[in-house]
């Protein structure tokens, strides 16, 4: 035991002459870090999203003349409808943009907790956290923000206009679309919640149970609520008909959300966590969500530890080793700066990650228990969903959206055919007990009023010497480690000529600090890899099913190419769009 606790004490000593100094130079979250791109334009434009009526309706705009943000407003609002098991109106997400001027900003449409939530809301008097209380039913959303940022995206960035971009959705919402495999699979597993609310049961359950293939699915109150915030931007959903019948529904149902809370919401523009590893410039989202902070962190870690000259189990023992480190400062620092102070620049310093990475054993694990932080139980949970877009003049977005557990809350409210999300489930309900993902966290993300919680979410752009990467991916405490993977493989050229289809398909493993172990797809490591692992005192949980949905474009900028994949673990649909 005494090795293990001579590397803590160094990590520990570290840490805090790392945090002691002044904010080191080459990090930040930097708007003054903006760049253009070389004065090329694009033979084409590219959709990738999870679903094929989202990225038809968004190649639909951009073929009729609509910039990428308008492209972006009409895959956001076409997954609320088709998807409704991971994103929707009611729930909220980061849309991450790049103009044709060089602009990178992060538009932070994210949830907030109602006016009347306190930290302590869901315990019970002994204290304990009331199992389920913060996942289902309405009392378990938060406000949403996702009409205002489509709102604010279509006024400020856009070509169209919301009549134009929100069309396809209100299409879809209206005619019906086909249940598929994935909305079969995710209903039959929240079917339980859904039949508790009768307006949700009768929306997506059919007689009390999950619908068969190729059943069609309409949503005409869905189309309604559309057409309103289509007619008057964000006061038609924060305002007016659709706002009281939404805070009259939720509150008669047991929840918090009241007509002031909508009125009140503002989207956020934040700077991107920006950051250079290795050559290539990483933009990704900023707190609430912790996913540009971990990855430039594990990047940072892995450059220091020399990654790109490890190979096999080394290469792994690295990357595992990274992410427990960055998921450990993760639980411990990051919340909403607009509430808390979060050192963001220290933890995405050279010097910081660098006395990280000098903790990690070459050929010893170091385990969880030797990280100060919030003790934890084991616990999952998942769902999101992703799209990637780009232009024919280099204008770009990537967004990860959610209603946070499959349908959110389970609980539609009223007449407006939104279902809402169960988001408030991010917050830390109690310092150190696990979320419905396995989180931990501590005070920095305890729930108050109007704070918004914090995110795995990385919506991520990387320029390369000749590449520009546009991704991100769904899956909860996940995405961040998917998302990481994918940037390392373009970084350290893995996967050949074939790379983007690599760096989207290839079996995952995942590591979150707490539980301590290795979460893996089936069939990620040979038996040998395995031993190799554990001889290194590495512990392993098989997930039993493959994770994940990324959504990728890949920018050839000397010559205008263009690539794109669809994750093939699910439905999702990627498509070059010419502008002919």
């Amino acid at each position: 035991m005494r090795p293990a606790t001579n590397l803590a004490s160094l990590l520990a000593t570290l840490a805090v002459l790392a945090f002691a100094g002044s904010a080191a130079a080459g990090a930040g979250m930097a708007g003054s870090g903006n760049q253009a791109d070389p004065a090329q334009r694009l033979a084409n434009g590219a959709v990738a999203s999870a679903h094929p009526l989202a990225t038809r309706a968004g190649r639909e705009v951009l073929a009729n003349g609509g910039n990428a943000f308008d492209a972006a407003v009409a895959v956001s609002a076409a997954l609320a409808v088709v998807e409704p098991y991971s994103s929707g109106l009611g729930g909220g997400g980061f849309w991450l943009l790049h103009t044709r001027d060089g602009l990178d900003v992060m538009v932070d449409g994210r949830e907030e907790a109602p006016s009347e939530a306190s930290p302590t809301m869901y315990q019970n008097d002994a204290g304990e956290v009331i199992d389920g209380a913060s996942i289902n039913g309405p009392r378990a959303a938060g406000v949403p923000g996702e009409p205002a940022a489509l709102a604010h995206i279509a006024d400020e960035y856009g070509d169209l206009g919301l009549e134009r971009t929100l069309a396809p959705a209100i299409r879809y919402a209206r005619e019906g679309f086909e249940v598929g495999a994935t909305y079969r699979r995710l209903a039959e597993f929240r079917r339980d919640v859904l039949r508790r609310h009768s307006r949700a049961a009768e929306i997506f359950l059919s007689h009390g149970e999950v619908p068969e293939a190729g059943a069609v699915l309409r949503q005409p109150a869905l189309a309604d609520t559309l057409e309103r915030l289509a007619e008057k931007g964000r006061a038609g959903f924060y305002q007016g008909p659709v706002a009281a019948e939404l805070a009259r529904s939720t509150r008669a149902a047991g929840g918090l959300i009241s007509r002031e809370d909508l009125a009140d919401y503002r989207v956020r523009e934040r700077d991107p966590v920006t950051a250079e590893v290795a050559g290539h410039r990483i933009v990704s989202a900023a707190p609430p969500s912790s996913g540009g902070v971990a990855l430039v962190q594990i990047l940072r870690m892995l450059r220091a530890a020399d990654y790109g000259d490890a190979e096999g189990v080394h290469r792994t023992h690295l990357l595992v080793e990274g992410m427990r480190r960055a998921y450990r400062d993760r639980a411990v620092h990051l919340g909403d700066t607009d509430f808390v102070d979060v050192p963001v620049a220290r933890l995405i310093s050279r010097p910081y990650n660098a006395g990280l990475a000098a903790t990690i054993h070459p050929r010893r694990a170091l385990p969880s228990d030797y990280l100060p932080g919030p003790p934890a139980a084991r616990k999952q949970g998942r769902d999101t969903t992703h799209f990637s877009v780009i232009d024919g003049e280099g204008n770009r977005v990537a967004a990860t959206l959610s209603i946070n557990y499959p349908f959110g809350s389970g609980f539609v409210a009223g007449d407006t055919g939104v279902v809402l999300n169960d988001e408030m489930d991010d917050f830390v309900a109690k310092p150190g007990v696990p979320n419905a993902y396995g989180l931990v966290g501590g005070e920095a993300n305890a729930i108050a009023p109007g704070k918004r919680p914090l995110s795995s979410m990385s919506p991520t752009f990387v320029t390369g010497p000749e590449v520009t990467l546009i991704t991100g991916t769904p899956g909860g405490s996940r995405i961040i480690t998917m998302v990481t993977r994918a940037v390392a493989g373009m970084i350290w050229d893995e996967g050949g000529t074939a790379a983007l289809e690599h760096w989207v398909a290839r079996p995952r493993y995942h590591h979150q600090y707490r539980p301590d172990a290795i979460q893996h797809e089936p069939d990620t490591f040979t038996e040998a890899e395995r031993r190799a692992l554990a001889e290194r005192g590495h512990n392993f949980e098989a997930v039993g099913r493959r994770f994940g949905d990324m959504q990728a474009i890949l920018w050839q900028r000397d010559d205008g190419e263009l690539k794109v994949a669809a994750d093939p673990r699910g439905e999702g649909k990627a498509v070059e769009v010419s502008e002919e």
